[in-house]
């Protein structure tokens, strides 16, 4: 049913973002409930990564909504979000997140909730996983474990001896328990590709498949974010460079083939890695944003953003009394939606991009005709 639902809005986005140009329509009319949210818990972390500052922050001075303000902001969303991810810093170094994730699971209902995790915990990541799996059979929950290396090289990147161990142990420990018997549980790898490792990854990808065998692997380039504090960091790699390692990568994954979703799933995300391909050389919007309209993310102490990159906010969720349409509505959510459409910035941010891609007309033929044919997803 929710998978039917979303089908039926997607026209509303499509239309939403051609007409914002003209106010007098309305707000509501502009502006629908984003279906992609990203909620931020918290900015504390305990890896010192080399494309991430947000460990740098001063977390303690972030006061950070709690369980009952999150509750009233999931109420006021209602069932509209399909695909939440819960991001942070590190989600699960918050003792009450699980509390808060069941919370969006139990009134937001979403489809799919996503959890990216550096795996330095495996005992608080596995129980947390084992909780949300049991008490939310409905919902698909997708771990992404980071792995920017192979052994060393990724403590390294991650700026933590015996990251990849205890990484490892995680992985290891969430497959065991999908193996027992968790269904709607998806442990896949994340690698995010960087100056540090471009040529690196293919082989990466290679020991990843050789040595753990997951349920997805994933990549996504280093930017500078504002809320990440990367700006001016230099930290994404030469476009010659990544598309090289990226039509490496590609082929490679060619020969694990996926049957049923993991195939429509896999021809949605070549069409990802050729838009950051030429993101990287024309640096413009290569397709429509829809960031404002079908996307958004909630800091920790509940300001709204369109996206991390930019991180401006359009509101504050306390000041509207967690009334997250007033926000959503705002003349300052308005103001920044004429920003995106204008093309003013742009972005490879790959949690919005998917998105983007299933509203892009073009995107989802191309998607189609590649299924149809076997195709590479160069047109």
């Amino acid at each position: 049913m929710k998978m039917r639902d979303l089908l039926w809005r997607l026209p509303s986005y499509w239309l939403a973002r051609r007409i914002s140009r003209w106010p007098f329509l309305g707000w509501s009319l502009t502006s629908p409930l984003p279906m992609n949210l990203t909620l931020s818990l918290s900015y504390r972390c305990n890896s010192r990564c080399a494309t991430c500052n947000v460990w740098q922050r001063e977390a303690d001075e972030i006061d950070e909504m709690t369980v009952d303000e999150w509750e009233r902001v999931f109420r006021a969303l209602g069932t509209v979000p399909y695909w939440i991810t819960v991001s942070g810093g590190e989600p699960l170094l918050r003792l009450d997140a699980v509390r808060i994730i069941q919370m969006a699971c139990r009134i937001c209902q979403p489809a799919i909730l996503n959890i990216p995790t550096n795996g330095l915990l495996p005992d608080r990541i596995v129980g947390a996983v084992e909780q949300l799996t049991a008490t939310h059979p409905e919902v698909q929950f997708v771990l992404n474990l980071s792995l920017d290396g192979w052994g060393e090289a990724h403590d390294r990147i991650r700026g933590v001896a015996g990251n990849f161990e205890r990484a490892t142990e995680t992985y290891r420990r969430l497959q065991a328990l999908k193996a027992s018997g968790r269904s709607n549980l998806t442990v896949g790898i994340h690698t995010v590709i960087s100056r540090y490792n471009t040529e690196a990854v293919p082989a990466l990808y290679t020991q990843v498949q050789e040595n753990w065998s997951p349920d997805s692997y994933i990549t996504e380039i280093a930017e500078e974010r504002v809320e990440l504090g990367t700006v001016g960091s230099q930290i994404t790699p030469d476009a010659a460079l990544y598309a090289e390692t990226i039509e490496q990568v590609m082929r490679l994954q060619d020969r694990h083939p996926s049957n049923g979703l993991g195939r429509v799933t896999w021809a949605f995300r070549r069409r990802y890695y050729r838009l950051v391909e030429r993101w990287l050389r024309e640096r413009r919007q290569v397709i429509p944003c829809y960031a404002g309209w079908a996307s958004a993310q909630i800091a920790p102490d509940g300001e709204v953003w369109f996206c991390c990159i930019r991180a401006e906010s359009v509101g504050n969720l306390r000041q509207a009394d967690y009334d997250f349409r007033r926000v959503w509505r705002s003349k300052r959510a308005q103001a920044l939606r004429v920003d995106v459409r204008a093309g003013r910035c742009s972005c490879p941010l790959a949690n919005a991009a998917y998105t983007n891609l299933l509203l892009y007309p073009p995107a989802v033929l191309g998607v189609a005709r590649d299924l149809w044919s076997g195709g590479d997803g160069r047109k």
